[in-house]
């Protein structure tokens, strides 16, 4: 039986299929559309399909459009509407404003036929976005039970969801409402700080250089309040989600919104310090409360929130739970595995789980692709026998390279198949890297990958956790001033544990370089230059030869310009 899913009403637009209960293939449409989260999330285009994802989960799964029995879509119209009953800050025709959402409504309903208009004539499902990121997480995991947090911007009318997982089931326990929203509480500022809503991983890299500011904090404590029972709210008067109305702001930090080109300041830095202590505060107030009120020993997260690695060191660090488990797209991309699983356990009664121990889900590609991909753009190129060696060495020389291997990964993180692999000793490899190859902000921080058995011998780490395989938690380095490069001004990095049955050829590269310089990790970042992460060979070359990259490797082929 064939179970597609599909994320398509807001941003992250993805699809993922399942063959009898089993992941065989999940990808976001921005790989194949060149589009940063696919699409921006407007309220016209719910019913824009992911239609090369879709595309490429058929073709993986070897079969047509017609051959699938399900459709589930992680959106659940009817409980949309319940926005326009809020009393809010709205434009006429906008979010949150009758006309709007009833338009809005109107779209989404659009999915199941233009689905069948490219074929399908099975069983098509709505399913909870909420309910969909839990599934996620907690189908995925290891764990015979769980707690379950699910936080970001919002889903229908929700922004949190506390459910158990036991079994096959999920039970949703309690939800938190619109406009008590942390997701959408960074977004916000992430605008009001001179930034796009997508960028919430700026705002937590700045928020490391600020420091403990009274009134920012008093500030901030006015808009945001930590109630019992783990809730929290927020005041919508000051903060306008809906509206592009930073006045409110701007009062109560007595600053100016940014612009997006001009100068980051102290108070920039000292609001974003702020904003971070304070989702970490609240983040922990949840999980202690439902430490207490399920007394399950794991937990697992979702939601755009749950990509807050800051915050997830925190949970860990915390010591409440035995485990942490983040599925490895825990953004709205993940939520069409979810639709998915909950229609295989959920609603078909079907048993067992298949536990997600990695991300590589996406397109892979043959020596013969690399090769035409290299030969069409002209470059000189060569095969190695031992290309994890050679390449080793590279990063001895200072190369930064592109790396280039395997299927893709699924999720917003680079994880040793599409990455820019660089030496972590290097204290001008940071700089470099941001200023000349990734064009970014010089306060970006960069993440080792590291041997997963020597996680312990260079970082404080009091209780491991599966969400490091998944580069989704930050710990302390041992040893700080032995990898600059990718310890981040506070001391500590987002760590990814790479091991050897995961993934085979990243873990045997980086095993060569701790040969040559007793250093088992290396810097790994996204393979891309303000676009999304290459799919393709030749989205690799392009991004090679516009780029300052030094070498292109792919399999076991190397280029230089």
């Amino acid at each position: 039986m064939y179970i597609l899913g599909i994320n398509c009403v807001y941003h992250e637009s993805s699809a993922a299929i399942l063959k009898d209960g089993r992941l065989i293939a999940a990808v976001e449409e921005e790989r194949f559309n060149r589009v940063k989260h696919g699409k921006p999330a407007e309220i016209d285009n719910p019913d824009v399909l992911p239609l090369q994802a879709i595309e490429y989960c058929l073709e993986q799964a070897g079969i047509k459009i017609d051959e699938v029995e399900w459709v589930a879509c992680s959106f659940l119209p009817e409980n949309r509407l319940d926005n326009a009953k809020h009393a809010d800050f709205v434009e006429a025709g906008g979010w949150g404003s009758e006309d709007g959402e009833k338009f809005f409504y109107d779209k989404i309903n659009q999915i199941p036929d233009k689905l069948m208009q490219m074929g399908f004539h099975g069983e098509f499902k709505w399913i909870s976005h909420h309910l969909s990121h839990a599934a996620s997480s907690y189908y995925g995991s290891p764990f015979e039970e769980a707690a379950i947090l699910v936080v970001d911007g919002i889903g229908e009318s929700a922004s949190t969801m506390f459910a158990i997982g036991k079994g096959e089931r999920l039970l949703v326990k309690e939800e938190i409402n619109y406009p008590n929203s942390i997701g959408f509480l960074w977004e916000k500022m992430c605008k009001y700080l001179g930034f796009s809503e997508y960028d919430a991983c700026k705002l937590m890299g700045l928020a490391t250089y600020g420091r403990a500011d009274d009134k920012i904090i008093a500030a901030l404590n006015k808009i945001v309040h930590i109630l019992p029972d783990g809730k929290f709210s927020i005041d919508n008067n000051i903060m306008k989600f809906r509206i592009e109305d930073y006045s409110e702001l701007e009062n109560s930090f007595n600053t100016k919104r940014r612009g997006a080109n001009e100068q980051v300041t102290a108070v920039h830095q000292n609001i974003a310090y702020a904003l971070q202590k304070v989702t970490e505060k609240i983040l922990l107030h949840m999980i202690r409360y439902f430490k207490i009120s399920t007394g399950m020993d794991n937990l697992c997260l979702a939601g755009g929130v749950a990509l807050n690695c800051v915050a997830n060191g925190s949970i860990v660090e915390e010591g409440l739970y035995a485990d942490l488990y983040i599925h490895m797209a825990a953004h709205d991309a993940g939520t069409a595995v979810g639709a998915a699983q909950l229609v295989w356990h959920e609603h078909l009664n079907h048993t067992p789980r298949f536990e997600i121990t990695h991300p590589y889900y996406g397109p892979s590609f043959s020596d013969t692709q690399y090769e035409l991909a290299l030969q069409q753009a002209g470059l000189t190129y060569e095969r190695k026998d031992s290309i994890e060696k050679y390449v080793a060495q590279l990063l001895c020389e200072q190369k930064i390279i592109g790396w280039f291997q395997g299927a893709m990964e699924f999720g917003p993180r680079a994880l040793g198949n599409r990455s820019l692999i660089a030496d972590p000793r290097s204290p001008e490899m940071r700089d470099k890297i941001n200023l000349i190859v990734k064009h970014r902000e010089d306060f970006r921080p960069f993440a080792p990958s590291i041997l997963a058995d020597q996680l312990h011998e260079w970082y404080e780490v009091s209780h491991a956790c599966s969400a490091s395989d998944f580069m989704l938690v930050n710990y302390s380095s041992k040893y700080p001033e032995k990898t600059p490069a990718i310890v981040h001004i506070d001391g500590t990095s987002r760590v990814q544990t790479v091991k050897p049955e995961i993934n085979k050829r990243y873990y045997q590269l980086i095993h060569e370089f701790a040969l040559l310089t007793g250093v088992p990790m290396i810097l790994n970042t996204s393979f891309n230059d303000n676009e999304p992460i290459v799919c393709t060979p030749q989205n690799a070359v392009n991004t090679f030869l516009k780029s300052n990259i030094d070498c292109l490797v792919m399999g076991d082929f190397v280029a230089f310009k």
